[in-house]
């Protein structure tokens, strides 16, 4: 079968040859009569009547032999007729160039971005990326809950593909800050890789949120009251918790320095913050559920769902640090033992150091465990495995605790922490326990940074809106109008904001 880009081209080709036989035809024509005109005069009487006798010198001379006046103004008016020909039929193939949509022609290719614009693009799409994959696995919790492993299995295959894809793109992201490629072109290419697996990332997403509404039966049948219950419940456990984490915290304060709970500072006061705005939408979506105002309940679950994920992600960071530095301290005699075995000499006052500092019982077990690793090089042999196993807690600890700061913080938190952030996680994954600490431990400073430049937005709210600030700066509510915007739900670009009251 003949293609539609092949039979369009004849029909091109004939208009031009057309338009070209015809300038011929008239410039043929033109010349004929140029050449013609004058043999057609030869012979013709005087136009002018002879002078009578007696005519003075005021007589107009003799008229010379040659071509008159008269004989040049046909042609002259041919040749601008034919010169303004060719110049409208030009303008008429501009003109139709530049407005031609028959199919084959190459459209004019837009300007590239500038390396700048493109490294800001780039910037964008991680943050959105990730902010995407946080909150769509956050959503799920409350789905498999709800309904069980088995019909929520769609949506954690597109969880985990967009989270290989945003992993990746953090990957040739880090790589590019680092300087590689060195090229100016493979650099180009490398942005356009990140964006690229970013947006695959978000349409993985997007393409599952549709049907994750049907499951959660958002839109049809009005709220699932079953839903509502498993976030109420989790609300109330979470509640109990809360106390439990403040006398957690205390317990820390007493046993240990007080460098040793500073990364959960104040955790507890957050998550209860979180809970009291939770416990005020869960409220007013079963309100609206039995107003039967099912976009209102919706957008209010949503809202209420994510505080309360959130809050359980600041209780379970102060029980997981309280339960890391309890394993610290059991690990810690055979860590020094090890070190002060495989030491070198040079290395062994670190060791001696912390010995001393330990048995005043003025350490903190996790900073004494990094300093005991950083000092020892191991070698194979006796006591080795004592210091593998304390570098790896070290390293697991300080990634879970910049995991849990970028997630309950993450409208404020910028692609320079999330990239270091996943660069320990794939450090981690490797087994370079040591290298993961370090770019955990900056991607935590970063993110504290990030944090507070930026500020708390409504931090002076109070009554209803309370716990809105804490919401605004987590990443629930999206701050995209003037009432802190739509509850961010599980999809990408496209669908984490479908929730509006």
């Amino acid at each position: 079968m003949t293609s539609f880009l092949i039979r369009g081209r004849p029909r091109r080709a004939t208009a031009h040859i057309r338009v070209r036989v015809a300038h011929a035809l008239l410039g043929v024509v033109t010349g004929t009569v140029w050449l013609v005109l004058p043999l057609m005069t030869v012979g013709a009487p005087d136009a002018v009547p002879a002078a009578r006798a007696g005519t003075t010198a005021r007589s107009a001379p003799p008229r010379p032999e040659g071509t008159s006046t008269a004989d040049l103004v046909l042609p002259l008016l041919a040749g601008v007729a034919a010169v303004a020909l060719a110049g409208y039929g030009r303008l008429r193939r501009v003109r139709r160039a530049r407005t031609r949509t028959t199919p084959g022609t190459v459209p004019a290719r837009p300007s590239a971005p500038s390396p700048e614009d493109a490294e800001r693009q780039a910037r964008a799409a991680l943050r959105l990326a990730d902010d995407c994959v946080r909150t769509s696995g956050e959503e799920l919790t409350f789905v498999r809950e709800r309904f069980g492993a088995g019909r929520t299995e769609r949506f954690e295959r597109a969880l985990r593909a967009a989270e290989t894809e945003s992993a990746a793109a953090f990957a040739i992201w880090r790589r590019y800050e680092q300087g590689a490629p060195r090229e100016a072109g493979a650099r180009r290419q490398a942005l356009a890789g990140v964006t690229g697996r970013c947006a695959e990332a978000g349409r993985r997403l997007d393409a599952e949120a549709e049907a994750l509404d049907r499951l959660r039966g958002f839109g049809e049948r009005g709220l699932d009251p079953a839903g509502l219950e498993v976030a109420e419940g989790r609300s109330r456990e979470l509640t109990a918790r809360v106390a439990a984490a403040r006398e957690t915290l205390a317990e820390l304060r007493a046993r240990y320095p007080a460098s040793a709970s500073e990364s959960v500072a104040g955790y507890a006061e957050q998550a209860g913050d979180r809970l009291l705005f939770a416990t005020a939408r869960l409220d007013e979506a079963r309100r609206a559920a039995d107003a039967g105002d099912t976009g209102r309940a919706v957008c209010r679950l949503r809202a209420g769902e994510g505080a309360v994920a959130q809050a359980g992600v600041l209780v379970g960071g102060v029980e997981r640090l309280a339960a890391r530095l309890a394993e610290a301290a059991m690990l810690v005699p055979d860590a020094l033992a090890a070190a002060e075995t495989e030491a070198t000499a040079a290395r062994g006052g670190a060791a001696r150091a912390a010995r001393e500092e330990w048995a005043a019982g003025t350490g903190d077990p996790l900073d004494l465990l990094r300093r005991i690793t950083r000092a020892a090089r191991p070698v194979p042999g006796a006591g080795s495995g004592a210091l593998e196993r304390a570098a790896l807690l070290v390293a697991r600890c300080s990634v879970e605790g910049a995991e849990e700061y970028v997630s309950v913080h993450r409208a404020a938190v910028g692609t320079a922490a999330r990239a270091r952030l996943a660069e320990a996680v794939r450090e981690l994954g490797a087994g370079h326990a040591g290298r993961a600490d370090v770019v955990a431990g900056e991607a935590r400073e970063l993110a504290g940074l990030d944090v507070r430049t930026h500020g708390r937005p409504y931090a002076d709210v109070e009554g209803d809106t309370a716990g809105l600030p804490g919401a605004v700066l987590g990443g629930i509510l999206l701050a995209e109008d003037a009432d802190a915007g739509p509850p961010a739900s599980y999809g990408g670009p496209r669908t984490r904001s479908r929730h509006r009251a």
